[in-house]
């Protein structure tokens, strides 16, 4: 037991343990401080592929809604927009809206 106890007295070995302490823990570019650093830039990659996929799919929709046809059915399907003299009709199923809580 004491010439595991002299290993750690020995002043390379504690200088050695110290610097590791310090790097890993106490520095300003330790270890935790990377790896905080590192989930960050990886949640940043994450979020720049959903996005570059999203800006995709919106560059599809608008290559699409620059046929005026499709431009008139989107703004009649979203918007419910209408010509002159048309009447709509919204009809809604039972299962489709939302139900109310009625209280006791």
């Amino acid at each position: 037991m004491i010439p595991i106890f002299a290993i750690f007295l020995n002043k390379y070995v504690l200088i050695v343990l110290l610097f590791v302490v310090w790097m890993l823990f106490l520095d300003t570019n330790s270890w935790l401080i990377h790896r905080e650093l590192d989930q960050e830039i990886q949640e940043l990659e994450d979020n720049k592929k959903y996005y570059i996929k999203e800006i995709i799919k919106d560059q599809k929709d608008i290559k699409v809604l620059k046929d005026s046809n499709e431009l008139e059915k989107f703004a009649r399907e979203e918007y419910f927009m209408k010509r002159e003299n048309e009447e709509i009709y919204i009809i809604e199923y039972e299962d489709s809206v939302p139900k109310t809580k009625i209280d006791d």
